[in-house]
């Protein structure tokens, strides 16, 4: 048995995480094709390397097939209830960085809060006849936050992709989103609440609390963790 670390499969994420582990004398590398979702590890024995997306990940680390896995907080705590007794940080890893925001058309000049933003879902279900449209594929994190801020009236509509353009589009009448620099959300038109972030996120290393460990694997994540810390 060897002990199994997850890391994004393609892109910039996969390269930082790479790169990551690469100055601290560990090398993963893909294995093949970039049609292959296996890797190789160089530098430490008894850890094997599993592709995945991202957003697999914390699913993976849950039902306990990876040991160890790189994604996003956001997906983490996303994807996770109750993550804490699922995964364990281990380390934030300095890219990936963005944060959950609540955001609304730029032109509400009297949406400036969360306050205001229930004041607004009030009157726009008194004028409308029905709940003021948030876009996300955030639901957890985002029902969790506005009910703590006494945001009601409004309703939570699933968006995968492109997210920003909703409003534009008249699918939705707000967004909740991450944001890296927030050029996207200015060019659709749309400012964040001064008391609108959810979530600060970056790319984190974690383990799976429910993995079964032998002794071995014991051993190998000991000395896997020093070579990291």
């Amino acid at each position: 048995m060897s002990l199994k670390l997850g890391v994004p499969s393609k892109g910039r994420l996969m390269e930082k995480t790479f790169g990551w582990f690469e100055k601290r004398g560990i090398t993963l590398s893909r294995s093949g094709s970039d049609r292959e979702y296996a890797g190789k590890v160089e530098g430490i024995d008894g850890v094997s390397l599993i592709l995945l997306s991202a957003g697999e990940i914390p699913r993976e680390l849950a039902a306990g097939r990876i040991h160890l896995g790189v994604t996003g907080i956001d997906l983490v705590q996303e994807k996770l209830p109750r993550w804490e007794q699922q995964v364990e940080e281990i380390s934030q890893l300095g890219f990936g960085k963005a944060d959950l925001i609540v955001a609304t058309p730029a032109c509400w000049v009297d949406v400036e809060s969360l306050d205001d933003l229930d004041a607004a879902a009030a009157a726009f279900r008194k004028t409308h006849g029905h709940r003021l449209r948030i876009a996300t594929k955030y639901h957890r994190l985002v029902r969790e936050f506005l009910t703590d801020a006494g945001v009601a009236d409004y309703t939570l509509v699933d968006s995968q992709g492109a997210t920003e353009g909703t409003v534009m589009n008249e699918t939705a009448e707000a967004i909740a989103d991450i944001t890296s620099t927030g050029e996207t959300l200015r060019a659709n038109h749309l400012k964040i609440l001064s008391d609108g972030l959810i979530l600060q996120s970056q790319a984190t290393l974690w383990r799976s609390r429910v993995a079964k460990y032998d002794e071995a694997d014991k051993a190998v994540l000991s000395d896997l963790l020093d070579r990291l810390s």
